[in-house]
C-alpha cells in the first residue's frame, strides 16, 4: 500500500493498489465521516460530521448526505452518480454542472464545481477531489478548492463504514 500511494499521485499499476475501490459498493448502505476545511494557509476554519445513506438502483448510486458543522449548522445534499463505462458523472442541486470522476485501483478522482454561499450569495468554486480506500473500510477524501485558478482551501474527510 505504501508504494502504491507514493507513486507521485499516479496509479501506474492499479492491480497493485489494494483494496480496489468500487464507489457503488463502498457507499451502498450507511457510511459515517468526519471532516474539516482548511484555508489556503492551512488553518482549520470549520469541522463537521456527515452521515451518508447510499442506495444503488438501476445502475445509479444515490448518496443522501447529512452534515452537522461545529457551529451547529446543518446541510443536506443528495448526489446522483452514474457509471458510464468506467467514467462517472454526478449531479447534485448545488453542483451547477456535471461532476466527472474516474476510479483506478484504490483511488477515485472527482472534479466538479460547487456553489457555496459567501455572504448569502452563491459563488462557484472548483473542487479537485481525490479519494483513497485503505484496508478496513477507511477512505480518505482530500479536495483542493480553487476560484479562478487560485487555491482557497482544502477539505479533508475520513469515511468509515457502519456494520
Amino acid at each position: 500500500m505504501y508504494l502504491c500511494n507514493r507513486v507521485g499521485g499516479q496509479v501506474s499499476d492499479s492491480s497493485f493498489c489494494q483494496p480496489t475501490l468500487n464507489i457503488f459498493e463502498y457507499f451502498r448502505g450507511k457510511t459515517q465521516a468526519a471532516g474539516l476545511f482548511e484555508d489556503r494557509f492551512g488553518r482549520i476554519q470549520r469541522s463537521f460530521v456527515v452521515s451518508v445513506d447510499g442506495t444503488v438502483d438501476e445502475g445509479n448510486l444515490t448518496l443522501d448526505e447529512h452534515f452537522i458543522f461545529d457551529d451547529g449548522k446543518k446541510e443536506h445534499r443528495i448526489w446522483r452518480i452514474q457509471n458510464r463505462a468506467g467514467s462517472y458523472i454526478g449531479f447534485a442541486d448545488d453542483i451547477p454542472s456535471q461532476a466527472r470522476g474516474k476510479a483506478e485501483g484504490n483511488r477515485f478522482s472527482w472534479r466538479y464545481q460547487m456553489a457555496l454561499r459567501a455572504g448569502g450569495i452563491p459563488i462557484k468554486f472548483a473542487f479537485d477531489d481525490k479519494m483513497v480506500l485503505f484496508s478496513g473500510g477507511v477512505m480518505v477524501s482530500r479536495a483542493r478548492i480553487t476560484k479562478w485558478g487560485l487555491h482557497v482551501g482544502t477539505v479533508t474527510i475520513v469515511f468509515t463504514k457502519e456494520d
